[in-house]
């Protein structure tokens, strides 16, 4: 399979927390009015008009809270791309249930004259009515996208035995859970004769996972080994995933994992499995993505005259197209098209080997300071950094952030030797990064990537803040620009 952004799966979870609170919300107002109404006829313009305490606020502010806790221990964020529609009810309903019996002992508790029994079973049908049937449109919704191949998610299974066959027969004929088998890993063994007979295809051993991870795309690896075989390989095999930022999950019939439901193999960050290095915790996710769409569309709609004079010079400059338009190795190494302005000759790609002895990069990268193909036009636009503004729509499209890893060329990639480089490819790749404010090409390799790897472990909104706040200044001075 051919080297082809991470799911929104993260973002949609936090949108999913918002949402239920939102309902709880609308079903706390609707019963309150329903009881309300019911005793002393009030109608909707004087309900709205009541007054609301500091305290009744916080109060309120404080049960929301604990809601959200119950409902996040109940697993309702949680993959669910293999648990059954009714499973998926039930939960919903229990946690919903815990939140009202919750909710009617605090009331108890605390003397709380509207909250009686009344009430509490409104909550409880209002917010569990809501949050089901949103539960099932967004199911039916994925299904019909998964379907048409959006929202995929590249497995590889570890193991060639029954269980790890009929485990890749169960994800292909579900085309709705969004789940593509890219292939098996196994040496020879015993039984390694009936996998081959059944028409599965094994697409490395163990010592050629690590070639394989480089020039494939991998979401999750599942285990499917015996015991004693597992722990011989779980330091490497753990080990590798992580450097290419890849998920692993394990069977939970072989591992006995307390609290798992042993007919599924379930899918989270959550839970069984390692998480992804660089994974973007809690809420910043959303902010995250907030500010990258906003400041993308905003510094576009801002620049445009600079756009536009920037696309008739270069037009009129030199012959060639505007935009260089170049397939860019991005998130779990899936290609994108990246654009900048055109700086080089029209050809210059072509060129590029014939000055392979010049180059002034240590590793794959490829710089030279006195690079003949870059036009004179080219050579400003280079120094200020302007040919990078057209990646605002990469940015703006989600194939890019503001900040993150430089976006690797195919050729660059393709000569990646260490697997610890691949790490940085667990995120989305950016316009600027650490490297960027920091020197350019004046800094080796690896350094470079150990910069790249840097902010990925130290992520935060702060760090993106300061590095954003440091990338002008930087472009002022030109530092390491060629």
């Amino acid at each position: 399979m051919p080297i082809a952004s991470v799911s929104n799966w993260k973002i949609a979870k936090h949108l999913a927390k918002l949402y239920d609170l939102f309902a709880l919300f609308l079903a706390f107002i609707v019963a309150t009015f329903l009881v309300h109404s019911s005793v002393t006829t009030l109608t909707m313009a004087e309900f709205l008009g009541l007054k609301i305490t500091l305290g009744n606020g916080l109060l309120f502010g404080l049960l929301l809270l604990a809601w959200h806790s119950l409902f996040i221990l109940c697993g309702l964020y949680e993959s669910k791309r293999l648990t059954p529609v009714l499973k998926v009810i039930y939960d919903v309903c229990m946690a919903t249930f815990s939140a009202a019996l919750f909710l009617l002992v605090a009331a108890k508790m605390l003397h709380i004259k509207m909250v009686n029994t009344i009430f509490v079973f409104y909550v409880w049908g209002i917010c569990t009515v809501c949050m089901v049937s949103v539960r099932l449109a967004s199911r039916w919704l994925l299904k019909v996208l998964r379907k048409r191949g959006r929202n995929r998610r590249f497995l590889l299974i570890i193991g060639t035995n029954e269980r790890a066959m009929e485990f890749a027969d169960r994800i292909q004929g579900r085309q709705e859970l969004g789940y593509s088998v890219v292939g098996f890993v196994d040496d020879d063994w015993g039984r390694i004769g009936v996998f081959e007979a059944s028409g599965h295809s094994r697409c490395c051993t163990f010592s050629g996972l690590a070639e394989f991870l480089r020039h494939n795309v991998v979401d999750e690896a599942a285990i499917y080994l015996p015991l004693r075989s597992f722990y011989e390989h779980a330091a490497q095999l753990v080990s590798l995933c992580e450097h290419h930022g890849i998920l692993v999950r394990t069977d939970t019939q072989v591992f006995k994992l307390r609290g798992c439901d042993a007919s599924l193999l379930e899918f989270d960050e959550d839970a069984e499995g390692i998480p992804r290095p660089g994974s973007v915790p809690l809420a910043p996710a959303i902010a995250k993505r907030f500010i990258d769409f906003m400041g993308s569309l905003l510094l576009l709609l801002l620049l445009s005259p600079l756009l536009l004079v920037v696309s008739l010079l270069i037009k009129f400059s030199s012959p060639g197209p505007i935009l260089f338009r170049q397939r860019r190795v991005g998130v779990n190494k899936r290609l994108f098209t990246m654009y900048k302005f055109r700086t080089m000759v029209a050809d210059a790609e072509k060129i590029q080997d014939q000055l392979l002895s010049r180059n002034e990069m240590t590793g794959p990268a490829f710089k030279i300071k006195e690079d003949p193909r870059i036009t004179p036009l080219g050579r400003i636009l280079r120094k200020t950094s302007i040919d990078e503004l057209p990646q605002l729509f990469n940015v703006l499209t989600g194939e890019m952030s503001l900040v993150g890893p430089r976006a690797m060329s195919l050729r660059d990639y393709r000569l990646f030797d260490q697997d610890w480089h691949c790490r940085r490819f667990s995120v989305k790749p950016g316009i600027t990064c650490l490297w960027q404010i920091l020197g350019r090409s004046s800094i080796p390799f690896e350094q470079w990537m150990e910069l790249d790897l840097q902010y990925i472990d130290k992520w935060s909104l702060w760090l993106d803040l300061k590095i954003l706040a440091r990338t002008v200044p930087a472009v002022i001075r030109g530092t390491g620009a060629t």
